[in-house]
């Protein structure tokens, strides 16, 4: 370990104390696994090989539930092969060991064995400063919040301990994408210092095992319409190696994100090729210039595969909300419509007419070219509408049987 690393845990340590032991009364407080007694905080933290800082962090937790005086029972979800489970247990920590990998299962193995009526969460890697968990509490108890938040982003982040692109780029764009996704209406929706009320959690239908867990933790909460509120806090450098993939695990977060928001991930591009494609071919049909300059048929053609992409791309949103059950229910006026109110009979309906439309408008051309004698060939562009007609007609049919078995 570098000296200047020491020396930054030693200020950090001291920063709320006269130095940087842990007061004894701390450790009363501190419950095992057999105790009687009810703790009031469940801290837990996941451990991958982190020897190196679990015992800051164990003596963090400490100090910080010194000031407060409230019970508190210490679990360490731990998958390593280091020396980090002999520590914790030594520091009257509760290990225990997930039968599964993945940091989002090593939490909810966690919760299941936690007794506490709160629970906070953190990494046991020294970037939380765990002495923070009075504040977080504080807005829990007093404030009427479900879920409180420690934000790095609304705070102060120490030099070196978060990358440039993280922090100015990625956590901030999957914010945003929580933010507009699931009106979580946070700073730092990645944060993983964190404390949650036990009736809260348990309303939250977690199931991932990946660092998306980080994600999906707001978004079930942004989707159950829970107060989340943000305290700010100092985000600190790391002890021991990162076990973090920027690329991989920030697309398994925007994959995770828009997988369980159909209503965003399908409809809007739905609507907007749809429309665009509409916009083209009546301009095109109707022969109305833009800027002086008149639509052709090679226009119209691209038209049309626009629509039918475009609602190719709808009817995908449909099937996704009924059959996946996203996080996320539609709340897109046009998708959520359609899902509360259309039924099989409905949709079916809307495709015959739309076929039916378009079937006679291709008989008429027909007849027309035969009664010409096979001389006059009817307007290709003609020939596009009724033919986009019946393409968006039998898909339309067939969609909503295929609807109608999937959501039984």
């Amino acid at each position: 370990m570098s000296q200047e690393k020491a020396t930054g845990r030693t200020t950090r340590q001291s920063s709320t104390q006269d130095g940087t032991q842990v007061p004894k009364s701390a450790d009363n407080l501190i419950l095992s696994s057999d105790s009687v007694v009810t703790p009031t905080l469940s801290v837990i933290m996941p451990t991958l090989n982190e020897e190196e800082g679990i015992a800051e962090c164990i003596e963090m937790v400490k100090r910080g539930i010194d000031r407060i005086g409230v019970t508190t029972e210490i679990i360490i979800s731990d998958s390593s092969t280091d020396r980090t489970p002999e520590i914790a247990r030594e520091m009257g920590a509760i290990v225990v060991e997930p039968d599964e990998p993945g940091y989002g299962y090593a939490y909810r193995y966690a919760f299941e064995r936690a007794r506490g009526e709160y629970i906070v969460i953190g990494d046991a890697d020294t970037t939380y400063d765990f002495e923070d968990i009075p504040r977080l509490l504080d807005e829990v108890t007093n404030n009427d919040a479900d879920m409180v938040m420690g934000s790095r982003l609304g705070g102060e982040i120490k030099s070196g301990a978060m990358p440039p692109l993280h922090q100015y780029i990625g956590n901030p764009l999957l914010t945003k994408f929580l933010n507009t996704f699931y009106g979580a209406g946070v700073s730092d929706a990645h944060s993983g210092f964190r404390i949650i009320k036990r009736e809260a959690l348990e309303n939250l239908e977690l199931k991932t095992d990946g660092m998306e867990f980080a994600s999906e933790m707001i978004m079930e909460a942004g989707a159950r319409d829970m107060t989340i509120k943000e305290v700010p806090i100092t985000y600190h450098e790391r002890e021991g190696d990162a076990t973090l993939d920027s690329f991989e695990d920030g697309w398994r977060h925007v994959k995770f994100m828009l997988v369980n928001a159909p209503g965003y991930l399908f409809s809007i591009p739905a609507m907007i090729l749809t429309g665009i494609g509409v916009l083209i071919m009546s301009l095109a049909y109707f022969s109305i210039p833009i800027g002086g300059v008149n639509v052709g048929i090679h226009s119209m053609i691209a038209g049309s595969l626009l629509a039918i992409s475009g609602y190719q791309i709808g009817s995908l949103g449909v099937f996704a909300t009924v059959a996946g059950n996203p996080i996320k229910k539609s709340r897109q006026p046009v998708m959520g419509w359609l899902l509360k109110r259309l039924q099989l009979e409905h949709t079916a309906t809307l495709g015959l007419v739309l076929f039916t439309g378009g079937a006679v408008y291709a008989g008429y051309l027909l007849i027309r070219w035969v009664t010409s004698g096979f001389t006059v060939l009817p307007l290709l562009m003609e020939d596009i509408v009724a033919f986009t007609a019946i393409v968006l007609g039998v898909q339309t049919v067939f969609s909503s049987f295929f609807m109608s078995t999937i959501a039984e």
